[in-house]
């Protein structure tokens, strides 16, 4: 299996908690305006990489606390990023997400392996990126609309459970 990434971020400290590879997955229909990662919207930019080399070379880094999928936005190829997201929880190290697409909208989205790559995601950073809600001094997240959520409380309660790290205080 293949997976379309525009660039990888080896150990990365601010997409996520701990020490963390961040996967940038190329292809995004958002486009929102005043975008981090504007490159990573066209889907046939970057470059395809096996699944099972990212997961290897992930699993081989012992500093490695978890894996961060960002983008362009990773439910674009949901199939490929389940697959890895698997492996990875498998070794008990965390996913954090990044999307565009709100919690609700995912839950509704029948395109193949979104509801599966949500049932290995930790935290989920949810919502369109908006430029005039950008705010300096928020942890791992752009813009104030976005919301930062335990998913698998959330699944299991049926109900959205803000994910409440003791470093995050906002």
């Amino acid at each position: 299996m293949k997976i379309r990434l525009s660039g990888i971020c080896h150990n990365s400290l601010v997409n996520g908690e701990g020490v963390r590879r961040v996967l940038f997955t190329q292809g995004c229909k958002h486009n929102c305006e005043g975008c981090f990662n504007p490159d990573t919207h066209s889907f046939v930019g970057g470059k395809e990489h096996e699944c099972d080399e990212i997961i290897k070379d992930t699993l081989s880094d012992i500093l490695i606390k978890g894996v961060t999928f960002s983008g362009g936005d990773p439910f674009e190829q949901a199939l490929s990023c389940s697959y890895i997201a698997k492996k990875i929880k498998e070794k008990n190290l965390n996913i954090w997400c990044y999307t565009g697409y709100t919690f609700e909208e995912l839950l509704k989205d029948n395109r193949e392996g979104v509801r599966e790559f949500l049932s290995y995601i930790d935290v989920l950073v949810d919502g369109k990126f908006k430029n005039n809600l950008k705010k300096e001094g928020l942890k791992f997240k752009g813009s104030s609309n976005q919301r930062i959520i335990d998913v698998q409380s959330s699944l299991k309660e049926n109900t959205i459970i803000l994910y409440k790290p003791e470093i995050y205080n906002k």
